[in-house]
């Protein structure tokens, strides 16, 4: 390992927020590793931007009625916020619609072209006569040849999980024109991924067998055992960066040739705004080069990436690609589409000032080696119980105790030596654990270190010794004082805000983390601390509950086979329906009501009696159209006043996707007065 540390983290697509899933999973490891780096000295790069080219973007704007550049601009912002918000410490977070990006993507794409790199083909593929454009596999749907499912895209069936193509599909459409597509052949710049197989196979299958997380070397043996085929670089679109060939008119680049070019294009914006040399990092032996992603990643971030960098020639390969498993939310399947996420803008509206409870939930539950899961009840735990009740409970002890007896100043004291190892084995423990990129040991062994000092604190009890031994309060006082002093050094990379609390309470700057494995004291006799600030507080059911009530509220949305249809009203009993007097009648005269423009006044014959009923259908209805029409009429609703008229009942209306009302009628004409139910 060197002490260059070029860390990035998948870019994120900039057609919607961020939520927990990919924080659990890329974002906040990979933040607590660069921070960590930090604090040992490292050299770091952090490097992150948003991925605003692909499918996805385009599908989107299409549903909205705006431009791709619209969307990415929208949710680039979103994103930026939300990481920065959530102590996210990119050392640079960019776009790849700048235009540094397309100048080292289209030179990046022209060296291998030059190097006679890629093989040029003429392929038949979709497309769609009416619209006049060649189709993504995202626009095209038809039904999977797997499990029947008709609303499959061309790339995949979401139903069933099966990798498709788009000639798979039975039935295939258009989703810009609902029409059948034609086949018509068109030429793209493909990278045959097979000449490659020789190198992958030294470098990752023989080379790091025994380094990699078996997640991530099962799944690159699996695709190199099934054999590599050339993949197309290009694609027929108008939104991304364009092919830089003379003959590429209406081709751009292939999402995932230009997004992890991404990583180089950022890091030279980075270099140029900090006086570095973005060389250093990406193409010397001095560099790790690790790349956090999730498991849907590990291909493109070793397979195709490192053959694209091979064929380059000036690249150097992945230290590490530490690939994380998915988080699921209340034991289902995280999903952008059917809004089944905690999104991480909302949990900062919703909590404030509360983001390294997210952090140390998330992390806690990170998802390493298999796929995780998040409850809203969890979290209240770990919050309630460990960050509040231990890790919370510890420190306001330390700092109101040392104001009560010594006014806010560290006493003279003596070192307890289990205490000392206690913080030297939790400070090594972090740093072994973070080598191997196993996050929840990590902060487990921060966590455990609080533990301990409660435990001191609770077997020590200064606050009986007081009155009876100053020197055994100063000496326990003295070193639970040392604890908390090094749990501020500690907690920084996982939890950076309360850090920063701690560092100001007890007026410390940071320190190198050797020195916390090493150090005999880490806050001084005589040292002035600051007041006693809440670290974090107790979460209450209630705001839990909002929580789980507003998933609920999602899934019962995601069930609608109209998304238009309001939400269902509060239960009743069948005793409260069957007081419901709905019968058919006839609308006799019908009439508007002065100074109401909503407002309609009707005379109705319900069979049981004539009576009279206003209805706010004006806007939808001429009186001449509602003379004689058959409707339906609550008839046992009480009697109001409306504008001065006593309205006698209500009839039964529905209401168009215009906007417009609808009378609900009988299928054909009855006597009035016939019940209904």
């Amino acid at each position: 390992m060197t002490n260059r540390k070029m860390i990035t983290a998948a870019l994120p697509y900039a057609n919607g927020p961020v939520h927990i899933g990919h924080l659990a999973g890329v974002y906040i490891p990979a933040d607590v590793y660069a921070r960590f780096q930090r604090r040992t000295g490292a050299d770091v790069a952090f490097i992150g931007g948003s991925d605003e080219h692909g499918i996805p973007i385009t599908i989107r704007a299409r549903k909205e009625g705006v431009t791709p550049q619209d969307i990415v601009n929208k949710y680039h912002e979103i994103i930026k916020n939300s990481f920065a918000d959530l102590g996210i410490s990119f050392d640079e977070y960019s776009r790849t619609t700048s235009k540094k990006h397309y100048e080292v993507s289209q030179d990046f794409f022209k060296t291998l072209y030059n190097k006679n790199k890629f093989q040029e083909e003429v392929s038949e593929q979709y497309y769609d006569e009416q619209a006049g454009e060649f189709l993504a596999d995202r626009y095209i749907v038809g039904t999977c040849p797997n499990c029947g499912n008709d609303g499959a895209y061309g790339d995949q069936c979401e139903k069933c999980g099966s990798t498709l193509s788009p000639t798979e599909l039975i039935n295939p459409k258009s989703m810009l024109s609902g029409n059948v597509p034609i086949l018509k052949e068109t030429k793209n710049w493909y990278l045959p991924l097979n000449d490659y197989e020789n190198f992958l196979n030294e470098w990752i299958i023989e080379g790091h067998k025994d380094d990699w997380k078996t997640n991530v070397y099962g799944q690159v043996k699996s695709w190199l055992n099934d054999g590599l085929k050339p993949r197309a670089m290009t694609r027929d679109l108008n939104w991304g960066v364009p092919v830089p060939l003379p003959d590429a008119e209406g081709k751009v680049l292939y999402v995932w040739f230009d997004a992890p070019i991404g990583y180089i294009s950022f890091t030279q914006e980075w270099a140029e705004k900090n006086g570095k040399n973005w060389k250093d990092y990406w193409q010397s032996e001095e560099s790790d080069l690790i790349h956090f992603i999730g498991k849907d990643n590990i291909v493109f971030h070793c397979i195709i990436f490192p053959a694209m960098m091979k064929a380059h020639g000036d690249y150097k390969m992945p230290k590490n690609v530490p690939a994380f498993e998915f988080l699921n939310l209340e034991n289902d399947k995280i999903s952008t589409s059917r809004n089944w996420a905690v999104w991480a803008h909302e949990y900062l509206e919703d909590f404030p000032g509360q983001q390294d409870v997210l952090r140390y939930a998330l992390l806690s539950s990170a998802p390493e080696t298999k796929d995780n899961n998040f409850t809203w009840k969890d979290f209240q735990t770990k919050n309630n119980s460990e960050l509040v009740g231990i890790f919370g409970n510890f420190i306001n002890r330390v700092a109101v105790l040392t104001h009560k007896y010594y006014a806010g100043k560290i006493p003279q004291g003596k070192m307890d030596s289990e205490a000392l190892s206690e913080i030297h084995k939790s400070a090594t423990e972090i740093r072994s654990f973070l080598d191997k990129f196993e996050f929840r040991n990590a902060l487990s062994a921060m966590m455990n270190l609080a533990r301990f000092g409660n435990q001191y604190l609770q077997i020590k009890e200064p606050w009986k010794t007081i009155k009876t031994d100053e020197t055994v309060t100063a000496n326990s006082m003295y070193t639970a004082a040392q604890i908390a002093a090094a749990l501020a050094q500690i907690c920084e990379p996982f939890m950076p805000f309360s850090s920063d609390k701690l560092l100001n309470m007890f007026n410390l700057t940071k320190q190198n983390w050797q020195e916390l494995e090493t150090a005999e004291t880490y806050i001084s006799t005589g040292h002035q601390i600051n007041e006693a600030a809440l670290l974090f507080s107790k979460i209450e059911d209630e705001t839990i509950d909002f929580q789980i009530h507003k998933l609920e509220s999602t899934k019962q949305n995601n069930k609608k086979t109209n998304p238009n249809a309001n939400p269902v009203k509060d239960e009743i009993q069948f005793d409260d329906f069957t007081k419901i007097d709905l019968r058919t009648a006839t609308i006799l005269t019908a009439e508007k009501v002065e100074k109401a423009d909503k407002l309609l006044k009707f005379t109705v014959d319900t069979g049981v009696d004539v009576r009279t009923v206003v209805s706010g259908v004006a806007e939808s209805f001429s009186p001449e159209e509602c003379v004689g029409k058959q409707v339906m009429i609550l008839l046992n609703l009480a009697p109001r006043k409306i504008r001065g008229i006593e309205s006698q009942g209500m009839l039964l209306l529905t209401t168009k996707p215009d906007g417009r009302l609808s009378f609900v009628t009988p299928d054909e004409k009855v006597e009035n007065g016939v019940e209904i139910g």
